[in-house]
Formats: structure tokens, sequence, C-alpha cells
């Protein structure tokens, strides 16, 4: 396994750390700021894992793989811990998790459904700028959770913070939304059945049951 696969399943492995010190604020101070401060590590590993990758030639399959999972297990991670403690305002919280969540789950989709016609869907600029728009409002929610608790801030100032995170993380929904649009628009083909596409896999299934046969008969030559 080379080093950028390694260092993005470090960053997977980051995942329940970073749950258990969030969750261990009551207990055990400062958790909150040291879960903050992993899941930066976590975003800045990111980045790092997809550079090596590129610049020593080491993009795999597996790699590529690891790092869209691990993107969405930490997105989907910090997101639901940031809403399930209310530190994100309801029903605006639960509604900006759902449109993240299923735009993540419609992408993965319609990659599915590509990569069955032979298609890879890469992620676009418009999908990398959703990425870092998730990763840093996510960071300042899960950072303004820590001061909020503490109270280190006065409360015009909490206030403050809160909805410049807020407004940030509102951008974040739209721009991932737009994006989840933008990836069906921009390879709407995969959902189009064209007769190629019908004769093709004909052909394949055709191919398939004469080699099936002819392994039987063969099958049934050497038992004579």
């Amino acid at each position: 396994m080379n080093l950028p696969n390694k260092i993005t399943i470090c960053r997977i492995i980051l995942i329940p750390i970073v749950i258990f010190f969030y969750l261990a604020e009551s207990f055990l101070y400062g958790g909150k700021l040291v879960a903050s401060i992993l899941f930066l590590i976590g975003i800045l590993t990111d980045y790092l894992d997809g550079h090596l990758a590129r610049k020593n030639g080491q993009v795999t399959v597996l790699g590529t793989f690891l790092d869209t999972i691990a993107d969405k297990m930490f997105v989907t991670t910090a997101l639901l811990l940031v809403i399930t403690d209310g530190t994100v305002a309801q029903p605006y919280g639960a509604i900006i998790a759902v449109v993240i969540i299923l735009r993540e789950f419609m992408v993965s989709a319609l990659r599915q459904l590509a990569a069955s016609k032979n298609k890879i869907i890469s992620a676009d600029y418009f999908g990398k700028f959703k990425a870092v728009l998730q990763f840093f409002s996510l960071f300042f929610f899960m950072l303004y959770s820590f001061f909020m608790t503490r109270g280190i801030f006065a409360d015009l100032a909490l206030s403050v913070i809160y909805y410049v995170c807020f407004g940030l993380l509102a951008i974040t929904a739209i721009i991932t939304l737009i994006s989840g649009v933008h990836y069906i628009v921009k390879n709407k083909e995969v959902f189009i059945e064209t007769e190629t596409n019908r004769a093709v896999t004909n052909c394949i299934e055709t191919n398939k049951a004469e080699t099936n046969r002819a392994d039987e008969n063969k099958a049934e030559i050497n038992k004579e």
C-alpha cells in the first residue's frame, strides 16, 4: 500500500477519535477544541494525500475509492455532531443536513451508474469547491461549539460568530445542491439508454452465453 493510501486510512481512523473528544466535553475540558483541531488535521491530510498521489504517480483505483469514502464520512460525522448537540439551530440544521447527505447519495449513485457503463465521473472544480466549503464551515462550527460551551466570549460576540458560521454553512448547502444538479446535467447521457448501448449489452450477453455453452460442451467431451 502506497503512502497516499496510508494517509487516507489515517484520516478514516481519525473519525472515531474526533467523535470521542467532541462528545467528551462534559467531562474533559477542551474536548471539542481537540476534536476541532483533529478535524482540521483531517482536512489537511485530504489535500496531502491527493497531492502526493499526483506528484509521485501513485493515483490508484483503491486510493480514489478510499479518498471519496473518507471525505463523505468526515463531512457526515462533523455535520451530525454539530446538529445533534444543538449547535446549529433547528429546523435549519436538519434541512441543511438532509440537503448535503442526499446530494452525496445522489452523486454516488450517479457514479455507480456511470461505472456500469464504463464511464468514470471525476470530481470537477465545482465539486472540489463544495468540499472545501463543507470542511471549513463545519470546522468553524465545531470551534464555535467549544466557545459557546465554555462561554469564552461575551454573548454578543458569540452571536456574531454564530451568524457568520451559519451563513457560511447555509452557503455551503446551496453550493452543495447546485453542485449535485450540475453533476446530473453534465452527465445526463448516463441516464440515456441508447441503441448503441443496448446493442453492446446484447452482444456481451450473447458472447457470455456462447462461452458458457462452449465450456459445457468441452466438459461433456472430456467426460466421454
